[in-house]
């Protein structure tokens, strides 16, 4: 019965911080219009981006991180025109969808933006790349893309994150 408690404090306990991890962010997009904010709105709200990707159209993509502690990576889409066009949190399953095997790490990374953990292992000439994630309503996940030698992906797949000391 102890193990049991201690396992339900747990989740609750992660339950708790991933509302208030989304909480913020919720006000941050709230704040938001797309088509009507701009770039300096954007920034107002979430700060630098982690990184800025440029767009074919002359636009940029703006990734914002909430890895390794949060669930969460945002990529807003600034036109051509200075103005938002979309606000997109990219750690979801039809998202996770577009990871085909043979991409290289540059196009998953733009996709999913910076991952929470890097794991090499040399014997087996691979990379995992994981981000946590949450599945409604608050079962937290790890996606783990696995890269070849040649840094394309191999495969890719999700799993149940299990509490910490297990």
């Amino acid at each position: 019965m102890p193990m049991l408690h201690r396992l339900w404090r747990a989740a609750a306990a992660v339950g708790t911080s991933v509302l208030a991890l989304l909480g913020c962010d919720q006000q941050r997009i709230d704040a938001l219009e797309e088509g009507l904010s701009t770039e300096a709105d954007v920034r107002a709200q979430f700060g630098e981006p982690a990184t800025i990707w440029p767009e074919q159209d002359g636009g940029r993509t703006f990734e914002y991180n909430r890895q390794p502690m949060g669930h969460q990576n945002f990529m807003i889409t600034i036109g051509a025109d200075g103005r938002m066009s979309a606000l997109r949190q990219v750690l979801a399953p039809h998202v996770f969808a577009q990871v085909q095997p043979g991409m290289s790490q540059e196009q998953v990374r733009r996709l999913l933006g910076q991952p929470a953990r890097r794991m090499t292992y040399d014997l087996k000439q691979e990379t995992d790349w994981d981000w946590r994630w949450v599945d409604p309503p608050a079962r937290e996940m790890v996606l783990t893309v696995t890269f070849g030698a040649d840094g394309r992906v191999l495969r890719s797949g999700s799993i149940e994150k299990l509490p910490e000391g297990r």
